[in-house]
């Protein structure tokens, strides 16, 4: 695929931070990247609290000391390569791959060359949630819904990786350069069209997943809360724990223990909580008559649901 030769000369150039390293050979400045003593860089630094999704170049003639992140990051190498140690394994990542960190793992960053030119993606863990019901009405048994799982829901607090090879799928390949060039050159719909995209680039990489490399060796099976994300995300009106449970073979209690270990919330306020958002879409969208909502999303007590609905989003359905 041909370069974008105005962009690569771009990313060629030294940052301020850049040409601070060059001329006195110093270490990382951690306080750029966080204000915590654990050196856990914090999204604040990098993206404003309506943005889900930036990009931003890695810093490079620096190593970068064993840290994590508050949010999730996906490396890609523009040019060159990246060298680093991810949890405990050693990854060397070639030009036009991909790899995913969830915000609890570990890693550092071997100092890269003038010509090694990895963008950084930054993105809050809830565009995953934007996103989730999209990747529920197929399949999520895989490491990407894994993934996505463990991101959204902090409880389980696992260390995840996933290592993509996908520097000759040229689908891929496009989709990451057009979020690159639409967050570098701004429009008034780039967030938008940048969410699009990003969504896109999670269902490719799904659906080339034989070019996952490696990932955690202790990654998490958490097929069990996958499908009962999936079967709440489709069946919220009559959905039931028992018949759940049935479905997974599993029993209502050990069902239960494990959705709120990973969710940290019960099957009821899972329900409950999707109930309540498809209300209030159907609010906003709509003109059905409140009565008629509480019946579709599964409620036959409307003063209960006056009261939840209220309890939530601080005003009442009217």
């Amino acid at each position: 695929m041909c370069q974008n030769l105005p962009l690569y000369q771009l990313l060629l150039q030294e940052t301020e931070e850049e040409k601070a390293l060059l001329s006195s050979n110093n270490k990382v400045k951690q306080e750029l990247y966080t204000d915590r003593q654990e050196f856990i860089i914090e999204s604040q630094k990098f993206l404003n609290e309506d943005n889900m999704i930036n990009v931003r170049k890695h810093t490079r003639f620096v190593d970068f000391p064993r840290h994590r992140h508050d949010y999730i990051e996906i490396n890609y190498v523009y040019s060159g390569k990246l060298e680093q140690k991810v949890g405990n394994e050693q990854i060397v990542l070639q030009k036009g791959e991909l790899l995913l960190l969830n915000q609890y793992i570990e890693h550092e960053i071997k100092a890269c060359k003038r010509e090694d030119i990895v963008i950084n993606f930054t993105i809050q863990p809830k565009f995953f949630d934007f996103i989730f019901s999209y990747l529920t009405a197929n399949d999520v048994e895989n490491k990407i819904g894994d993934f996505i799982i463990n991101s959204l829901f902090k409880s389980n607090e696992s260390g995840q990786f996933l290592y993509f090879a996908v520097s000759e799928v040229e689908s891929i390949q496009q989709l990451v350069h057009k979020i690159i060039h639409e967050i570098m050159e701004p429009s008034i719909l780039s967030q938008t069209t940048t969410r699009l995209y990003m969504g896109l680039l999670i269902i490719e990489l799904i659906k080339h997943s034989d070019r996952l490399r490696k990932q955690q060796e202790a990654f998490i099976q958490q097929h069990i809360i996958a499908e009962s994300l999936k079967y709440i995300e489709e069946n919220f009106k009559e959905a039931s724990l028992t018949e759940l449970a049935n479905k997974l073979n599993q029993t209502d209690y050990s069902l239960s223990k494990n959705i709120k270990k990973v969710t940290s919330k019960t099957f009821k306020e899972l329900l409950q909580e999707k109930r309540l958002k498809r209300a209030s879409e159907l609010l906003v969208v709509s003109e059905i008559p409140i009565s008629t909502i509480v019946e579709q999303i599964g409620y036959d007590n409307i003063s209960y649901f006056y009261r939840i609905f209220k309890k939530k989003y601080g005003k009442t359905p009217t």
